[in-house]
C-alpha cells in the first residue's frame, strides 16, 4: 500500500501561483510513476501532470502545459506541482495519484490515490 496525502491548496487571485505537495508513505516511492489529477464540479476527473519513477520524464495535460510544472524528490518520498499564471477554469480539486504501470492519462491506470485538495481561482 502506498499513502499519499496533498496539501497546499488553497484560494488564489487569476495570474497568481500555487505549489501544491504530495507526500507519500508505505511502499518504496521511488517505484512509482506519480501524476496529479483534478476533478471540476460536475466534471470528471482529468488528468494534469506526470513524472516517471526516476524524474526525468514529465508528461502534461495541454490546458497546463507551459503553466504548470511537476517535479519529485525522492529523498523526500514527496511530488511536487507548481501552478503559475492560474485562471479560474483551473479551480478543482486536485488529487495526487501513484502507478506502479506504464504512466497514462487514464484514472484507471493509477494503484493509490490521495485524498485532493482544494485549489479556487478567483477572476
Amino acid at each position: 500500500q502506498v499513502q499519499l496525502v496533498e496539501s497546499g491548496g488553497g484560494l488564489v487571485q487569476a495570474g497568481g501561483s500555487l505549489r501544491l505537495s504530495c507526500a507519500a508513505s508505505g511502499r518504496t516511492f521511488s517505484n512509482y510513476g506519480m501524476g496529479w489529477f483534478r476533478q471540476a464540479p460536475g466534471k470528471e476527473r482529468e488528468f494534469a501532470a506526470a513524472i516517471s519513477w526516476s524524474g526525468p520524464t514529465t508528461y502534461y495535460a495541454d490546458s497546463v502545459k507551459g503553466r504548470f510544472t511537476i517535479s519529485r524528490d525522492n529523498a523526500k518520498n514527496t511530488v511536487y506541482l507548481q501552478m503559475n499564471s492560474l485562471k479560474p477554469e483551473d479551480t478543482a480539486v486536485y488529487y495526487c495519484a501513484a502507478a506502479a504501470g506504464p504512466i497514462t492519462g487514464a484514472t484507471m491506470s493509477w494503484n493509490y490515490w490521495g485524498q485532493g485538495t482544494q485549489v479556487t481561482v478567483s477572476s
